[in-house]
């Protein structure tokens, strides 16, 4: 939650031509974490197995990495699924449906502070705003329901496809 914050706050402070850079980037790491994903998983978990195993929670650094991602979710919602789904499955002993739905219920927090700090200090635009509102939860229900039914590497795939995507789109626009 003090990642949206902070990301919202930036967000409003920082000129756009921040955005523009850092956007992209984030995007890109992203989709290579995800498709990289699985083997950085196998080192890390090894390297936790010859120390006792992965703490239940994950490694050290997963949570540090979920807030830094809750800044850019506060910044840049969107491909912020992406960074959380990498992180999770780099750092988390868990499958993938459990981490889609990690990513959901933490997707929601950073995207639920950093709309009260927008309401609190910007001019929003309420009919799109409220669009938006209804867009994303009718899309976190139907991925939500989708991505348990996905087997791991379908989900992967998808992932993915929605990271570039995204990066495409942003790239071009």
């Amino acid at each position: 939650m003090l990642g949206g914050i902070a990301g919202a706050v930036l967000l409003l402070v920082l000129p756009s031509s921040a955005f523009d850079a850092i956007v992209p980037a984030l995007i890109g790491i992203g989709v290579l974490l995800v498709i990289l994903g699985p083997a950085i998983q196998r080192k890390v978990a090894a390297r936790h197995e010859a120390r006792g195993g992965l703490p239940d929670h994950g490694a050290a650094w997963v949570w540090p990495a979920v807030a830094g991602a809750g800044v850019y979710g506060g910044y840049f919602g969107a491909a912020q699924g992406v960074l959380l789904m990498a992180i999770l499955g780099i750092g988390v002993d868990d499958d993938l449906q459990r981490h889609n739905a990690t990513k959901n219920v933490l997707a929601l927090l950073v995207n639920g502070v950093a709309a009260v700090v927008f309401i609190a200090v910007a001019d929003v635009d309420w009919p799109i705003a409220g669009l938006i509102a209804v867009g994303s939860v009718v899309g976190g229900q139907i991925g939500a329901g989708v991505g348990r039914r996905l087997p791991a590497t379908l989900l992967r795939a998808v992932i993915v496809v929605v990271g570039v995507v995204a990066l495409t789109v942003f790239l071009r626009g």
